[in-house]
C-alpha cells in the first residue's frame, strides 16, 4: 500500500466543494480543510505507485477550482492505531 499526503491550494470559494469531491474520491481516505499555505490536506491509501499517479495526474487534475498540489509519499507509520487493519478490507 502507498500513503501519500497532498497538500491542496484551491480557488478560495471552492474550499468545500472539492474538500467534499476529494473524500468522495476513490483512493482518498480524508480529505480536509487547513489553515495556512494550503487549503486542502488529502490523504491518499493506493495499492502502487501507478495508482497515485492516476489519481493525482489525471482524476485530481480534472478538479478545475485546484490550483496547485504538492504530494508527499509517506515512507512509515507512527501510530498508536493500526492504520492498516482499518484500512485493509482482506485484501
Amino acid at each position: 500500500m502507498v500513503t501519500s499526503v497532498i497538500l491542496i491550494k484551491v480557488e478560495r470559494k471552492k474550499i468545500n466543494e472539492v474538500a467534499e469531491q476529494l473524500a468522495e474520491m476513490p483512493g482518498i481516505s480524508e480529505s480536509y480543510s487547513v489553515s495556512g499555505k494550503y487549503d486542502i490536506v488529502a490523504i491518499a491509501r493506493v495499492a502502487n505507485n501507478e495508482e497515485l499517479a492516476e489519481l493525482v495526474t489525471k482524476k485530481m487534475l480534472a478538479i478545475d477550482a485546484i490550483q496547485k498540489t504538492e504530494t508527499m509519499l509517506a515512507y512509515k507509520a507512527y501510530s498508536r492505531h493500526d492504520l492498516e487493519a482499518m484500512f485493509n478490507i482482506g485484501m
